[in-house]
């Protein structure tokens, strides 16, 4: 409705005498103060209820947004923690094999060592042993040279005369093979 209408209408109710009269009021007063309260509400509306429900609007989608990233993220840290499980107990796994393997290999090394210690003790066993009956046989030799000399000096005291060196070596050489040959 336009403006004239309205203060078309206050004039022809000005002019009858009756509830507004008796409370004191004036039509144009009123309408003015109404136009008043319009124009201030207008102005509230644009300048201070707009852009409030503007700014209400957008920290509800940042707010929004805020918990879909959240969820996001509860969702991502999640699927990290499962993940991290899993690597956590390959890696125990993978530990556990690496732990045998050692152990493995550490055995097959102490039965190698051993086994090689062995052998050494065996050869020097050996060698030992070539060493005694190579002494055994020097001294049985010696012990042959030392019996037939003994028996050659018995022989010359026995038979009281001086032996030469050709009988002594024939004598030796006798005494030699009968002490061989026993």
């Amino acid at each position: 409705m336009s403006l004239h209408l309205l203060f078309a209408a206050v004039e022809t109710q000005a002019a009858q005498p009756g509830l507004a009269e008796k409370f004191g009021l004036d039509w144009k007063y009123v309408l003015i103060q109404a136009f008043g309260f319009t124009v201030v509400a207008v102005v509230l509306y644009v300048f201070g209820i707009k852009p409030t429900i503007a700014a209400m609007d957008e920290r509800a989608d940042k707010i929004s947004a805020g918990l879909k990233y959240a969820e996001e993220m509860k969702a991502k840290l999640a699927a990290t923690q499962q993940e991290s499980a899993a690597l956590l107990k390959k890696a125990s796994v993978d530990a556990g094999l690496i732990v045998n393997e050692a152990r493995k290999t550490a055995k097959d090394f102490l039965d190698k060592q051993t086994q090689e210690a062995a052998a050494k003790a065996n050869d020097l066993l050996v060698k030992a042993q070539q060493a005694i009956e190579l002494e055994h046989k020097k001294m049985l030799a010696e012990s042959r040279a030392e019996i037939a000399r003994l028996v050659v000096a018995t022989t010359e005291r026995v038979l009281a005369k001086r032996l030469s060196d050709a009988d002594r070596a024939a004598y030796n050489e006798t005494a030699a093979r009968e002490l061989t040959s026993v």
